[in-house]
């Protein structure tokens, strides 16, 4: 394979990386959210990103975007992993989803303020009975009139506490099979009857919460697509988000790795060989990781996206969380009682198995649909 850029892609970073140089120290602590104020500094490195053309950049000019392949999404992710940058926002698969399925008119009046980053957005996919098994959702959107009245609950909504909208998975159809009675909805999270309720974790991060709906309703012009279309919405947003933003966590795995091969090698840690050859086996993982990362980036390119994207999602958790295990080690008792970042980012680590669709549910994804296996 041929790692190197293209001219344009190599002028595209070039360029970012200046604007990284000239930008990026006034943004440094701006990844958390711990509290209010954290929040607001991770929202105006957002807004700072989307202002300089560094959001979005794959979705169509006219809704704030460049028009760019999604390599260019990829380099975004990767020059911020490289530059010790805050993460961008995730936003590219629900803005991907909007873009690709939803009409004109909604696409108009919502797009610019989510790639603008003015309006925060949360999607609500997982519920307390049906997190995995996302098909088993309860939330019902049921039609009435020029609306639908939204009525259920959702759970481990990320940024729900201060979003303006929703992009929500609820089943409008309860007399067709699971997954044909899906539906895609824009909620506006101001609107009466919406009720969000934080959830603080042991890191301390007030990201999550979980967000409850009582006869909610949403008018029928915000409907993605067609009625019954969720389900394939919602499997197009998956295999988009195990996409570009995967360069971007690679290379921050990478810093993680490098860190601790450091501090082996000057000796602020001590190893003996077992831990030494553990370390080694991560420096593989992470290193496979990225080429593997980089042949499912150009089958995207190709239009080959499909059920790929659990392979992906398995060996991610992998060698995440084998790669945080090591870490702990090498750093022994300090690892709980030093600084809390690096424990709570090995935490993390542990719900990567969990969230996005569990190690089960991935296996099952791959033994039917890529190897073929029967379900029996």
């Amino acid at each position: 394979m041929d790692f190197s850029d293209a001219p344009a892609v190599a002028d595209f970073r070039a360029g970012l990386r200046a604007w990284l140089r000239d930008h990026l120290d006034e943004h440094r602590d701006a990844s958390g959210y711990e509290s209010a104020e954290s929040v607001e500094r991770t929202l105006r490195w957002h807004r700072a990103l989307a202002g300089a053309g560094y959001v979005g950049v794959s979705l169509p000019a006219a809704y704030g975007g460049r028009g760019l392949p999604d390599i260019y999404e990829a380099v975004v992710n990767e020059e911020l992993a490289a530059a010790a940058a805050p993460p961008p926002p995730p936003i590219g698969h629900i803005a991907h989803a909007i873009a690709d399925f939803a009409d004109e008119d909604l696409k108009a009046r919502v797009l610019p303020g989510l790639v603008g980053c003015e309006e925060v957005w949360c999607q609500g996919f997982s519920e307390p009975g049906a997190g995995s098994d996302l098909a088993g959702i309860s939330t019902t959107a049921t039609p009435d009139g020029d609306r639908f009245v939204v009525n259920g609950q959702k759970i481990w909504t990320s940024g729900a506490m201060w979003s303006r909208r929703c992009l929500l998975l609820a089943r409008t159809e309860t007399d067709l099979p699971r997954h044909r009675g899906l539906s895609m909805l824009v909620v506006d999270m101001e609107t009466p009857g919406v009720d969000r309720r934080e959830i603080v974790l042991a890191s301390g991060s007030r990201e999550f919460a979980e967000v409850f709906f009582d006869d909610v309703a949403v008018p029928a012009a915000d409907l993605i697509g067609e009625r019954g279309q969720g389900w394939r919405i919602a499997m197009h947003m998956l295999a988009y988000e195990r996409g570009p933003a995967d360069m971007g966590w690679v290379g921050r795995l990478g810093r993680v790795l490098a860190g601790a091969r450091d501090d082996v090698r000057s000796g602020r840690v001590t190893a003996d060989a077992p831990l030494r050859h553990r370390l080694a086996a991560a420096a593989v993982d992470v290193q496979v990781m990225q080429w593997h990362v980089t042949r499912s980036l150009a089958n995207r390119a190709a239009d080959s996206t499909g059920s790929g994207g659990s392979v992906d999602k398995l060996l991610a958790t992998r060698v995440e969380q084998n790669l945080y295990r090591v870490t702990a080690d090498l750093a022994g008792p300090s690892f709980t009682v030093g600084p809390s970042g690096p424990f709570a980012d090995y935490l993390w680590s542990r719900a990567q198995s969990i969230y996005g669709g569990t190690q089960q549910i991935q296996r099952q994804i791959v033994a039917q649909r890529v190897l073929g296996l029967p379900r029996g």
